[in-house]
């Protein structure tokens, strides 16, 4: 599991990457923690400082790339 960083989200809880399996991990404050695959490091980056996650995740994430719910 990479590092997570705690955010400011109604929705989510913290996210981390890992740069050698391209692996962005989300952990929601309600839901448990995702997995989305093969994403981009600056999508990361974009993610991490937008102004909303929620809705920087909607947009850009979900819908997107491959995922699974890890716990």
């Amino acid at each position: 599991m990479p590092e997570m960083h705690d955010v400011d989200s109604s929705n989510v809880e913290a996210i981390g990457y890992d740069g050698e399996t391209r692996e962005l991990h989300v952990r929601f404050i309600a839901s448990g923690t995702y997995a989305y695959f093969d994403v981009e490091e600056w999508v990361f980056d974009d993610f991490l400082h937008s102004d909303s996650k929620g809705t920087y995740l909607d947009q850009n994430i979900k819908g997107v790339y491959a995922y699974e719910k890890l716990f």
